[in-house]
């Protein structure tokens, strides 16, 4: 990619170089032309820099875009493997040492959690896909949000802080019904705790809410984190993109879940927009119409 901006940078200065030498010939040879030629020098120039100016912009974003794919793949083989590490060594334990039966059912126990993991990583992966090439039709029935919210708060809660209870705080208003896609705004609701959880610290609690108020139903995800700068909240949401540079960030992830969240709620008629919590970390307040 060096190599095209530099053979790019070296083909506009070498037309420039050749404009202006053909504008000084042409104004040598027909003096009573120059303003003509002026004329025309000065549109073509202004055209020129335009088409250069586009194309820089292309090549950049092209540029930028192979470095989030391969930063991508980087992050998805640490992802993959680092559950399935965990797995292995839960699974040679148990087969190689004469554990008890509380001990066993413990590893197992975390070996599902990991295998979830996994299978959450996939899912995202092929609806991801889906959307991208449009062959994803979003069927929609109805069901109730209030039990979905509530069993994917269960299934990603965390009890071994110490001193506390849990980590994800829940208040979710019963029979709370929608009409969508149940399998994609799974996707939404886990993706968006799950962005929670990692980007707040060890044991930081999560705030997860769902109500309806004035015919419209609400969903809010709140941490203690990091917080997204002001310039980021508009960008979240592209494909690849991860909050923070490659160089300094530390949390984990794939860059595809906030992208997922964003294109299903679209597909669903419902808006999602990201607030400042106090006295740190992020809101995301989903809203159903």
């Amino acid at each position: 990619m060096k190599r095209s901006f530099v053979i790019f940078y070296a083909l506009i200065i070498y037309a420039l170089a050749e404009l202006i030498w053909w504008g000084y010939l042409l104004t040598k040879m027909m003096p009573s032309s120059f303003g003509m030629i002026m004329g025309e020098g000065s549109i073509f120039i202004v055209v020129f820099f335009a088409g250069a100016y586009s194309l820089h912009r292309s090549i950049n974003r092209e540029r930028k875009l192979q470095e989030q794919k391969k930063n991508f793949l980087l992050s998805v083989t640490h992802e993959l493997k680092s559950p399935l590490a965990s797995i292995k060594i839960l699974l040679q334990t148990i087969q190689k040492r004469d554990l008890t039966k509380e001990q066993t059912l413990s590893f197992i126990g975390k070996s599902l959690m990991d295998i979830e993991r996994l299978d959450d990583m996939v899912e995202n992966m092929l609806l991801a896909s889906k959307i991208d090439n449009r062959s994803y039709t979003f069927p929609k029935d109805r069901f109730s949000l209030s039990v979905l919210v509530d069993s994917i708060v269960n299934r990603l809660q965390i009890t071994k802080c110490e001193g506390t209870q849990q980590i994800i705080d829940a208040e979710i208003e019963p029979k709370v019904e929608i009409t969508g896609d149940k399998f994609a705004l799974t996707s939404v609701v886990t993706n968006l705790i799950e962005n929670a959880i990692k980007y707040s610290g060890p044991c930081e609690t999560v705030g997860v809410k769902l109500f309806s108020k004035d015919g419209k139903v609400y969903l809010e995800v709140a941490d203690h984190g990091i917080g997204i700068a002001d310039q980021e909240k508009n960008r979240i949401f592209d494909k690849f993109y991860r909050v923070g540079s490659e160089d300094t960030r530390n949390t984990k992830g794939t860059g595809l879940g906030l992208y997922i969240v964003k294109e299903v709620l679209d597909k669903h008629q419902a808006s999602i927009k990201v607030k400042d919590n106090r006295p740190a970390g992020s809101i995301f307040e989903v809203v159903f119409g």
